[in-house]
C-alpha cells in the first residue's frame, strides 16, 4: 500500500520504518529540513535501537522516502498517517491539539482523490469528531480513522512487529477490511485485531496509559511503606505480579514516571474527563503522587549525605527517563540536577546516550564521557537508569573514594553482596 507518515518524530519515524520494512511504499513527511536531510543521509534523529539500520535498509530498497514536501507526499498516498505531537498545554492538563488541526488543514487543502486518514497521535475522545468538521467542505473524499500507537521506547521495533493489539476505531465499518489487510502480516503472527468506534479508540489509548501510570505509581507508594516497615518491595512485586489477574509488568519500584506518554497522557485523561462533567479522582491522585515522588528521592539524598550538600561530588549514572532511548521528557534527573546544582553539590553525568542540552546550563554539573571518570571521586552516586552498562559494575575498582555511598534508584544490586563487599549502599523500597 501506498502511505504517508506526517511527522518523522518518535511514532511517525518507528511506524513509518516498519510499515515500509513489511512490504509498503512509505513517504514520511515533516517540515523541519534538516530532520528530513538527515534521514536522507541514513542517519536518525532520535535514539532508538536498530531503527537507523532499518531505515537505511529500506531506504536502499526504495521502500522509504523522505520529504518537506506535504503536498506530494499527500497526492502520492492513499491512506495518510497523522503522527504529530500533541503536547500539554502549558500550566493546564488540556491537550494542545494545533498541529492535529494543522495536518488537517493542508490534508483539506491539497488532496485531490479519496483518502483514509489514520489518527496516530495520542488524542482525547472527541477529537475525531472536531477534525470531520473541519473536513465537512469535502467529507466525502475522507475516512477517517483512530489507529492508536503502542510503542515503549527502547522496544519499539519489536513491538511494532510483534504487537499485543490491533486497535482500529471508525465509524464506517467497510474501512475495517482495508486495514486488516495493511497490518496482516503482524496478524499473522499473533496480532489481536480489534475494532470499535473511533471515539472507542481515542480513549482505549488513553486508559491504557492511564493504567500503567496507576501500576508504577501504585508500587513507587508500596515501596515508601515498605522502607518503614522493613519489608523488600521486590518480594511485594513478585509476590502480587504472580497474580494473573495483575501481572508482573509496571511493578518495578524507582523514580517517578516520565517519558512522552504517561505524565502527559494522565493529565489529557483528566482534562476530557472535566469536560464530560467526570471526576477521575483516582487519575487525580496517581498525577499528584508521581509529581511528589522525586520530592521523595531528593529527602532521601539529603538522608543520606545531610541536609548541606555544599561541594559534595554526586554522579548520576543514567538520565534518561528509562534505558535504551535519549529521551529526557519527564526524567527525575530533570528535577533532581538542578536542586542538588542550587545546593552547592557538584554534579557529574554519564548517560550512554550522550550529552544533553537540558544541563549544559546548570552550574557545576558536567558530562563525563565513561562510567570510571564520571564516579571515581564521587561522595555519591545515584544510579537513575536501568542501562544494561550499569548492571554488574565492580564499584571498588571504579571509584577512588573508600567512602563513596550509592543510592541505586533501580535495585540493580543484591543487598548481601554489597554488604558484603562493604559498599554503603542504599535502594528503593529496601531495608537499606
Amino acid at each position: 500500500m501506498k502511505l504517508c507518515m506526517i511527522g518523522t518524530g518518535y511514532v511517525g519515524l518507528v511506524s513509518g520504518t516498519c510499515f515500509a520494512d513489511i512490504g509498503n511504499q512509505v513517504i514520511c513527511v515533516d517540515k523541519d529540513l534538516k530532520k528530513i536531510n538527515k534521514l536522507n543521509s541514513g542517519i536518525s534523529p532520535i535514539y532508538e535501537p536498530g531503527l537507523e539500520e532499518l531505515i537505511k535498509k529500506n531506504f536502499l530498497a526504495k521502500r522509504l522516502s523522505f520529504t518537506n514536501n506535504v503536498k506530494n507526499a499527500i497526492n502520492a498516498s492513499d491512506i495518510i498517517f497523522i503522527c504529530v505531537g500533541t503536547p500539554t498545554k502549558k500550566g493546564t492538563f488540556e491537550v494542545d491539539l494545533s498541529f492535529i488541526n494543522q495536518c488537517v488543514k493542508e490534508i483539506l487543502k491539497y488532496s485531490k482523490k479519496r483518502k483514509i486518514i489514520v489518527t496516530k497521535s495520542t488524542v482525547p475522545v472527541g477529537t475525531g469528531d472536531k477534525v470531520e468538521k473541519l473536513l465537512k467542505k469535502k467529507r466525502k473524499l475522507f475516512t477517517l480513522i483512530s489507529n492508536p500507537e503502542f510503542l515503549r521506547e527502547g522496544e519499539a521495533i519489536r513491538d511494532f512487529r510483534f504487537p499485543d493489539r490491533i486497535i482500529i476505531g471508525s465509524n464506517e465499518k467497510k474501512v475495517f477490511n482495508i486495514m486488516k489487510k495493511l497490518y496482516s502480516p503482524l496478524i499473522s503472527k499473533g496480532a489481536k485485531f480489534f475494532t470499535t468506534s473511533r471515539r472507542g479508540a481515542e480513549l482505549i489509548k488513553y486508559a491504557s496509559n492511564a493504567f500503567l501510570a496507576t501500576k508504577i505509581t501504585y508500587i513507587n507508594e508500596l515501596a515508601n511503606l515498605c522502607e518503614k516497615c522493613g519489608v523488600d518491595i521486590e518480594d511485594i512485586s513478585l509476590g502480587i505480579g504472580l497474580d494473573s489477574r495483575i501481572g508482573g509488568r509496571f511493578l518495578r519500584a524507582g523514580p517517578a514516571y516520565g517519558g512522552s506518554c504517561f505524565p502527559k497522557d494522565t493529565k489529557g485523561l483528566v482534562s476530557a474527563s472535566n469536560k464530560f462533567k467526570v471526576d477521575l479522582s483516582l487519575v487525580k491522585t496517581v498525577i499528584k503522587s508521581n509529581e511528589n515522588r522525586v520530592n521523595l528521592l531528593i529527602q532521601r539524598v539529603h538522608k543520606i549525605l545531610g541536609k548541606k550538600l555544599k561541594n559534595k561530588r554526586i554522579a548520576f549514572l543514567g538520565v534518561t527517563f528509562k534505558p535504551n532511548t535519549d529521551d529526557m521528557r519527564d526524567s527525575s534527573s530533570l528535577k533532581m540536577i538542578p536542586y542538588l546544582s542550587k545546593k552547592g553539590a557538584k554534579l557529574s553525568y554519564y548517560d550512554p546516550s550522550g550529552e544533553k542540552n537540558e544541563f549544559k546550563k546548570i552550574k557545576n554539573c558536567s558530562y563525563k564521557t565513561n562510567i570510571k571518570s564520571n564516579c571515581h571521586n564521587a561522595d555519591l552516586i545515584i544510579i537513575l537508569t536501568e542501562w544494561d552498562e550499569f548492571k554488574s559494575l565492580d564499584f571498588k575498582k571504579i571509584v577512588k573514594n573508600t567512602k563513596v555511598k550509592i543510592y541505586d534508584l533501580r535495585n540493580l544490586y543484591n543487598l548481601k553482596d554489597m554488604k558484603k563487599n562493604k559498599l554503603k549502599y542504599y535502594s528503593v523500597g529496601r531495608s537499606s
